[in-house]
């Protein structure tokens, strides 16, 4: 079974002003130029079924004809509460795991589930996040980046109604692989990872999206 896949977008993007920030223009006037458009089209072609996570009116993002996952746990208890809703969804759709990534982060490596995969494949608990090296040996990791098996869904629930809402506590207690992307710290590179939270940030991404030459053309719903 290919692996479904959850967009979490239900930040409320308070640095940049409020509201949902994958409904932000990064082509301003484009069809298809909204951040989400652009996160779908890297998603798509790696995923099956997709879905996207976010709160309040799912009217607002009947546009890009994919379900909308609420959290099932009140008060906005951060990413965490996504990721477990992606968890329970996936579950219903038959799937033993499910991928997630954010709706801010539109340079998406073309081959993140895969490597996500392989990088699960060795460890027990089939649970693994993304990551980057720079070329100095800095490791990040991007969380919610992942990829989760819907078998630890009642631990997470659990986690949660305790009162923890870090992501990387709970990755870390279940021993969750690292799938390592190197990063290029040449000017003309681009970070797959990189998320935009600021208006600086939104200018900087129409700026690179020139030199993201491998992005795929954004598709789907206007």
């Amino acid at each position: 079974m290919t692996l479904p896949a959850v967009i979490l977008a239900g930040g409320r993007a308070t640095r940049i002003g409020g509201g949902d920030k994958g409904l932000l223009m990064l082509i301003p006037d484009a069809a298809q130029g909204r951040l989400l458009d652009h996160v779908i089209a890297r998603l798509a072609p790696q995923v099956g079924a997709m879905a996207l996570n976010a709160n309040g009116d799912p009217a607002r993002l009947a546009g890009f004809g994919l379900p909308v996952l609420q959290d099932g746990l009140p008060d906005h208890p951060g990413p965490l509460a996504g990721i477990l809703a992606a968890m329970d969804w996936a579950a219903g759709q038959g799937a033993a795991s499910v991928v997630t990534v954010p709706a801010d982060t539109p340079f998406l490596p073309r081959d993140l589930v895969v490597r996500l995969q392989a990088a699960a494949a060795p460890r027990a608990c089939g649970l693994a996040v993304a990551a980057t090296r720079d070329r100095d040996g800095t490791v990040r990791v991007h969380p919610v980046c992942g990829l989760w098996p819907v078998a630890l869904r009642g631990d997470l629930r659990a986690t949660l109604l305790d009162g923890q809402r870090k992501v990387t506590h709970w990755t870390t207690r279940h021993g969750a692989a690292l799938a390592l992307f190197a990063v290029d710290d040449a000017a003309s590179s681009v970070d797959p990872f990189f998320n935009i939270n600021t208006p600086d940030d939104l200018k900087r991404a129409r700026a690179l999206l020139g030199q993201a030459d491998d992005m795929p053309a954004p598709g789907g719903a206007p």
